[in-house]
């Protein structure tokens, strides 16, 4: 009664002290003088029962209140949903854990969703400094108008005095953790890296087409990155804001000229990505030879059996294991494909440190006729695996004094263009070069095409180059400086220049519709972020969007699943029970 007072009340009056302690020495009086009163009480039956249960109650309600005391000092989350939709991916994580200053998730939304609310304290758990409210815009107005919101369900991020939109969400569309994670990335880090496809060669195009790279153009789009095209038969040097250039998948050589230009970019701290097609020799043994690597044209055959389980022939291996390295460190066993790659064959370099990337199963060979039917690993011309298909490789940069300078080829007529010329690709047969007095390819009002780039400024005489040596290289001030390379990648990170360099046998991976295959996004995307120097960065999986689970049923399916589950399923258990009745009886 005195307990039962104190809740009715909400607080502790006389009338309920005094029920509750007349109560207790009314019990206590009970339990002293209970012998006395009730001879061999405690030698009963039912008081060793009663007293075992009333201890074994007891016993549960202290168990329970130290679990959920435990629960609450050291929280424990498991995630049985296959894709993990309630577990923040690990590139997430570490972009929470790694803010030094406070961002700030606003969502002007006056009916907030439990889902964006769930995700957003899912976030916070692993980092204070991501915090977020949500705001009626009606009944903040002055907090909207700042942020000029336009309509409800929009997100906008805060860090320090800059403000960015992020999506707006609404009942069809929920706060996206992709986009949430790369607009913290894109609000906080104030770097914008160059980053240029070479084209001009058969590369792969950029444009959404068969065979294009558009997917990846996204995605490096949304972390930062800043896509260009870039002909190399139009300059003689690398842009000196360049991150890191891009080769993908090349059909035709390039001139010897473009080749020296880029093995001097890479020697003088520059960063180079190169994914080789088997079916293809693009002329560029010499800067993979003198960092020790080659490939020859084999096809690495699967045998392991792990494609056809997901309609995926022996010529398309599915790679489970990777190397101690920042790009795949965070891959643990997941699944990337390679269709039609070629095996990476290194050999020890000094001053160069060499890690496999990506390699193989034991069950897997280098096929050196591929035409063969049945594919099948012989004895001598075949190379058994593990098989190495990507390779990452780095070593200290050299001094721009030390390059050779790239020297232009003789023309075949006095009036030679000294570049291929916009609608004309180069190829290894053919190759133009400057004459004494070169004309530019084209006009100031003349826009290239997209196979070509015109250099911002005018080429430099063929007797001389930015990278001969140091004197050579003039600031804007007119004062000597190093090679505009090295000067750009220090100026960007204030580290000890190094030259990095990743190779893989194979571009497929990252053409539209293989680019979003399991990890195939993450080796791409952590390769373009190591090579472009951003070390403090995260590079790990990055969230992948959830699986549409929803079954569309038509108007005779739906009628049909429920009288199936109101009226067939309850008749036939009762049918059942009514004839095993029936029989016993």
């Amino acid at each position: 009664m005195g307990i039962s007072a104190r809740i009715v009340s909400g607080n502790w009056s006389p009338v309920a002290l005094g029920l509750l302690i007349a109560g207790a020495v009314i019990i206590g009086l009970w339990l002293l003088f209970l012998g006395s009163l009730a001879p061999g009480f405690w030698g009963r039956r039912s008081t060793q029962a009663g007293t075992n249960a009333l201890i074994a109650t007891l016993s549960v309600l202290v168990i329970l209140a130290l679990v959920n005391f435990l629960a609450v000092r050291y929280p424990l989350r498991v995630d049985l949903t296959e894709n993990q939709l309630f577990t923040l991916s690990p590139l997430s994580q570490q972009v929470v854990k790694n803010l030094q200053q406070p961002v700030k998730v606003w969502v002007f939304n006056p009916n907030p969703n439990p889902a964006d609310r769930e995700l957003l304290e899912n976030y916070r758990r692993y980092g204070s400094n991501l915090q977020f409210e949500f705001v009626d815009p009606q009944l903040k107005p002055a907090i909207a108008q700042k942020f000029n919101v336009q309509s409800v369900g929009q997100v906008y991020l805060e860090y320090g005095a800059e403000r960015q939109p992020l999506q707006t969400v609404s009942d069809a569309e929920r706060l996206s953790e992709i986009k949430l994670t790369n607009g913290i990335e894109r609000i906080t880090n104030a770097r914008a890296d160059q980053v240029y496809f070479l084209q001009g060669h058969g590369e792969r195009p950029l444009e959404q087409v068969e065979g294009g790279l558009s997917q990846a153009m996204k995605a490096l789009e949304e972390e930062n990155f800043t896509v260009q095209p870039l002909n190399l038969a139009e300059r003689t040097e690398v842009p000196a804001d360049a991150s890191l250039i891009v080769i993908a998948g090349p059909k035709r050589k390039l001139f010897a000229q473009e080749v020296q230009a880029l093995k001097n970019y890479l020697s003088s701290g520059g960063s180079l990505l190169v994914m080789l097609d088997p079916d293809a020799d693009p002329g560029l043994n010499s800067i993979l030879n003198d960092w020790g690597v080659t490939l020859d044209g084999a096809i690495a055959i699967d045998a392991s059996g792990q494609g056809r389980a997901v309609g995926l022939g022996p010529a398309t291996p599915i790679v489970t294991n990777y190397g101690n390295h920042p790009i795949t460190q965070a891959f643990n066993n997941g699944f990337s494909v390679y269709p039609l790659a070629q095996p990476i064959v290194t050999k020890p370099v000094q001053g160069i440190e060499e890690t496999p990337l990506v390699q193989t199963s034991d069950q897997s060979w280098a096929e050196s006729d591929p035409a063969k039917q049945p594919l099948q690993f012989d004895e001598g011309s075949d190379r058994p695996g593990p098989l190495t298909l990507g390779v990452a490789l780095s070593r200290k940069a050299q001094p721009a004094s030390a390059l050779p300078t790239p020297q232009p080829q003789p023309s075949a007529s006095p009036g030679a263009s000294p570049t291929a010329s916009p609608n004309q690709s180069p190829t290894p047969n053919t190759q133009a070069s400057p004459s004494p007095s070169p004309s530019p390819t084209t006009s100031p009002n003349q826009s290239p095409t997209p196979n070509t780039q015109a250099s911002p400024s005018p080429s430099p005489s063929p007797t001389t180059s930015p990278e001969a040596s140091p004197e050579a290289s003039a600031s804007p001030s007119g004062q000597p400086g190093t090679s505009p390379f090295l000067g750009n990648q220090q100026k960007a990170d204030n580290k000890p220049s190094e030259s990095r360099l990743v190779v893989y046998g194979n571009s497929n991976f990252a053409t539209d519709g293989w680019f979003e295959q399991q990890l195939n996004s993450d080796v791409f995307l952590n390769s373009i972020s190591w090579l472009s120097k951003r070390d403090e960065q995260a590079l790990s999986i990055r969230p992948k969007e959830p699986k549409n689970r929803r079954i569309n049923l038509s108007e005779v399916q739906s009628g049909a699943l429920g009288w199936t589950a109101l009226l067939l399923m309850p008749l036939f258990g009762l049918t059942t029970a009514a004839l095993m009745w029936w029989r016993r009886r």
